[in-house]
């Protein structure tokens, strides 16, 4: 790899006590970048850049911190000639303003610098072992290693051009956030796209009605208890024993992290086009390692979503086959006050999905361990579907 900064500048003021820049900014006029690979390439160019730091003693220790970065007329090219799978082509992205913004919230940069020195003095495996019982109090020092890191990437007229054609959005980021190590922790991550542009050479012409032209993605997750996980693993660690936990201790961490309902959650997300709208939200668990799901999903417009599969049918034989899924995806729907159509939907861990309240598969069949006999009498009706209490009610979606 090679890097080439041209007018690279930057000041700065470093507190030792906190380990930390207090302030800092840099300017540059240009910069060129080139990487190669046995089966991968890449060249990067941009204009003038900025970037600043600011940094502040936190009220729960550590360190508050906040950084921008802006690049102007980035440029990026991959070129990936991979024989083995047969992938050869070009992919270029652009942007004529390329941002970065983040904060930190109790970053505990002196107990991460004690670490790196303990690290450098301890370069040698026999001494690492020697002076392990050190590097458990530095590793508990440091935790919840910080309280909380948001950062965001921003493209301004993102550009990404491919042998199928260019893809593009006036505007276009991707926004990542996450607790410390905690006992009930979330992790957060955001896309967003405007003004999309989708090539329409090789799409079938009733398809381009359905293409969307804004996004906006969330999910993560919550309820991740990380802390008890690090503090056990810690304790428990010896690194004069292959492996160092043991396997049944990592079985052990695993159940006992699972068994605090950490949640993956699908937050309000949006896919419009026009007139057609998609929302949908919803969070899942895992009793038993098994999904435990509740999704809400509104739509508005699907009268024209049903419009252009009609319009495909014509002539596309799996738009003829989706056709009639979509006719009876209706009819399971809630109609709202606003003409949106709704779809409360819960798959329970059982295997039983309902959808509004209404059972569309019950529950899996249950084998009885002395004569295998089917404890599901075929009838459909199961105490525990787990129907939504609230019939639809679209409560939960609102933008």
């Amino acid at each position: 790899m090679e890097l080439s900064v041209k007018g690279g500048k930057g000041t700065a003021v470093y507190d030792p006590s906190l380990a930390a820049f207090t302030s800092g900014a840099s300017s540059m006029a240009g910069m060129t970048m080139t990487s190669r690979e046995a089966k991968q390439q890449a060249d990067v160019t941009a204009g003038a850049g900025t970037a600043t730091i600011a940094a502040t003693k936190s009220a729960n220790g550590g360190v508050d911190f906040t950084a921008t970065q802006k690049v102007s007329s980035f440029a990026e090219t991959i070129k990936i000639d991979d024989p083995d799978s047969g992938m050869n082509f070009p992919l270029t992205l652009k942007t004529p303003e390329l941002s970065v913004d983040a904060n930190g919230k109790g970053v505990r940069t002196k107990p991460l610098l004690d670490l790196l020195a303990f690290a450098v003095a301890n370069e040698d495996e026999a001494a690492l072992k020697a002076n392990q019982a050190e590097l458990k109090t530095l590793l508990q020092a440091a935790l919840p290693v910080w309280e909380r890191i948001d950062g965001t990437y921003g493209f301004k007229d993102f550009e990404v051009e491919s042998p199928v054609g260019k893809f593009g959005a006036k505007q276009f980021s991707t926004a990542f956030g996450m607790d410390g190590v905690s006992q009930n922790g979330k992790v957060g991550y955001a896309i967003k796209a405007s003004g999309l542009t989708i090539p329409q050479q090789m799409l079938p012409a009733w398809s381009v009605a359905l293409l969307p032209t804004d996004v906006e993605l969330n999910f993560g997750g919550a309820n991740i208890d990380l802390d008890t996980m690090a503090k056990k693993a810690i304790e428990a660690f010896d690194l004069n024993k292959n492996p160092p936990l043991s396997e049944e201790f990592g079985d052990a961490l695993v159940a006992d992290f699972l068994a605090k309902t950490p949640k993956f959650v699908l937050g309000h997300s949006t896919v419009k086009n026009g007139d057609i709208e998609v929302a949908m939200e919803g969070e899942m668990t895992f009793p038993g390692k098994k999904p435990d799901a509740t999704v809400t999903v509104d739509v508005a417009g699907y009268d024209k979503i049903v419009a252009a599969l009609q319009e495909g049918a014509k002539s596309d034989r799996e738009m003829a086959q989706a056709f009639p899924f979509a006719l009876a995806v209706k009819g399971f729907g809630k109609t709202l006050p606003d003409g949106r159509l709704e779809w409360v939907v819960n798959a329970k861990a059982d295997g039983s999905v309902t959808v509004n309240g209404a059972m569309l598969k019950p529950a899996d069949a249950v084998q009885d361990d002395n004569n295998g006999a089917d404890l599901n009498d075929g009838t459909g009706q199961d105490d525990s579907s787990g129907g939504s209490d609230n019939g639809g009610a679209g409560a939960k979606l609102q933008p």
